[in-house]
């Protein structure tokens, strides 16, 4: 059971009657997909204002595309977008609400956005002395695989807001303790937890149903990919976006996918498929791209960020003039280290990134053990 399903069955008396403002998108539906604005409505619950995040209410925006306010169609309710000039609620929006109510399902990446909404939101929420609810949903990629560099002070961003590794292994419920606890946070927080959910379960094995989190998250098995194949993003390889296959195929009209293939190592819990696309929309629209397709093999002994800086080492050996990484590189990476090697060809730094990377992270995990909420 989600938080969701939690507050209604064990909860919902302490929230009838309050006016509060809704942080959410389609995601935040029930076991059987009823959506929560209709939920709260019918418990009583006034839902006053609700605030989206990036994409919009149902997730229509393009990727960085800037969302304008609307309403809700059924039921009339403003829907403030904190994806365009706005990224933060103001003061003045919370005055007249009793409390702020935040449900999303999250992908378990740090530069996935609805969590720097989130920590905006909460932010927001002390400042108005309000209460902060976090109705809890499954990290879809496990709590247990912690994953690639911490963020460094110097690349806080809207795509990395705090000091966590890539791949976090944490809910959005314990990701808002650490937030509180980290950054000393004077906020009422109250996470109202899962039921029956274990750190080891990927989403497939909770018997809840796939709603995409974002128009490019169309799959679980996108989710699994998209902590490495995200760092595309910041460089001129298509992602595979204006394709079915979004964080599953990259490339670019350059690469020739037979070489490509032939030499690289195959990825440990993944094989590589030589192939072409051609891209709808976003980079190299309407052109032929040569590249791959990520199948993963075995989902628990499968890294993805490992898997992508490996690959990409041998893209610049193989097209040195070609590939281009940008500062965005950094920001999703987390640390400029990581770019820096691969634009030397340095596979040595990449491997001694890699493994010191692992003991931050198990450092992280004995840091969080505090605030997990779930065995």
């Amino acid at each position: 059971m989600t938080g969701l399903t939690v507050m209604v069955r064990e909860k919902i008396d302490a929230f009838r009657g309050a006016k509060v403002g809704l942080v959410t998108n389609s995601t935040g539906v029930d076991e059987k997909l009823r959506d929560n604005i209709s939920i709260l409505i019918e418990q009583g619950v006034k839902v006053e204002l609700i605030f989206s995040p990036e994409h919009g209410l149902y997730q229509t925006g393009s990727p960085g595309e800037s969302i304008g306010n609307s309403h809700e169609p059924r039921y009339g309710i403003p829907v403030i977008s904190l994806y365009g000039p706005l990224r933060k609620p103001e003061i003045g929006m919370l005055s007249d609400l009793d409390l702020l109510i935040y449900d999303i399902q999250d992908v378990g990446a740090r530069f996935f956005t609805y969590i720097s909404t989130m920590f905006l939101c909460m932010e927001s929420a002390a400042e108005a002395g309000i209460p902060f609810i976090l109705l809890d949903r499954p990290n879809p990629i496990t709590g247990t695989i912690i994953e690639g560099p911490i963020l460094e002070q110097r690349l806080i961003s809207f795509v990395g807001m705090h000091h966590v590794p890539i791949r976090y292994g944490l809910t959005p419920g314990e990701l808002a303790k650490l937030y509180r606890e980290d950054r000393g946070l004077e906020v009422n927080l109250e996470v109202i937890p899962m039921r029956g959910w274990r750190r080891d379960m990927w989403f497939d094995e909770t018997g809840l149903q796939w709603v995409m989190p974002s128009p490019n998250m169309p799959t679980p098995t996108t989710a699994i990919l998209y902590p490495g194949t995200c760092l595309f993003e910041g460089t001129n390889l298509s992602e595979g976006r204006g394709t079915t296959k979004p964080f599953e195929l990259f490339g670019a009209p350059w690469i020739d996918p037979y070489l490509l293939t032939d030499e690289t190592p195959e990825p440990e819990g993944a094989a590589l498929r030589p192939c072409f696309f051609k891209p709808a929309f976003s980079k190299y629209k309407g052109d032929l791209c040569g590249g791959a397709q990520i199948h993963i093999i075995d989902r628990r002994r499968f890294r993805p960020v490992r898997t992508v800086l490996r690959l990409l080492l041998t893209i610049k050996r193989l097209y040195p003039d070609k590939l281009v990484l940008s500062d965005h590189f950094d920001r999703l990476c987390g640390t400029e280290s990581a770019r820096r090697a691969i634009e030397r060809g340095d596979g040595v730094e990449i491997e001694g990134l890699i493994e010191r990377w692992k003991g931050e992270c198990e450092a992280f995990r004995s840091r969080i053990e505090p605030i997990l909420l779930y065995p």
